[in-house]
């Protein structure tokens, strides 16, 4: 089994009900275990045009499936959660990251992991201290 962690973030509707929505989806994955839920924090959007603010949290999970995989289980959910793909930030009912997949990398146009931005936003990275203190702290400090 392999740990990964999942960034969500939801600024449309009612947005503690899609992240656990989300969070309950991914609990019927088959190949996800043992899901856990950081704390949910709200924060500005960071990018695209004028919207309202976000909450945000991570998800710590024992995945036994490939990464690819795991992608295209996630947009699924997305999709039943009425993901819309209007753009680069804009808003959204819910949005399902791979932040880490083990200490695998993935550089595709499908799928970049370790996440390309994640150091840079506090959203990620403080619900994900949680999880893996050190590595949030040590990662910060080289930004």
């Amino acid at each position: 089994m392999t740990v990964v962690y999942l960034g969500l973030g939801s600024n449309l509707g009612d947005r503690k009900q899609n992240l656990l929505k989300a969070v309950g989806a991914l609990q019927e994955l088959d190949g996800l275990s043992h899901v856990r839920l950081s704390q949910i924090i709200e924060t500005a959007p960071v990018g695209g045009p004028q919207q309202g603010d976000y909450l945000n949290a991570v998800v710590e999970c024992h995945c036994s499936v490939e990464a690819i995989q795991l992608l295209r289980q996630v947009q699924i959910i997305e999709q039943q959660l009425k993901r819309q793909r209007s753009g680069k930030n804009h808003p959204r009912t819910i949005d399902i990251d791979i932040l880490l997949f083990g200490d695998e990398s993935h550089a595709s146009h499908e799928l970049t992991i370790p996440h390309p931005r994640m150091h840079q936003r506090e959203f990620v990275m403080r619900p994900l201290a949680e999880f893996l203190p050190e590595y949030c702290a040590n990662a910060t400090a080289n930004i």
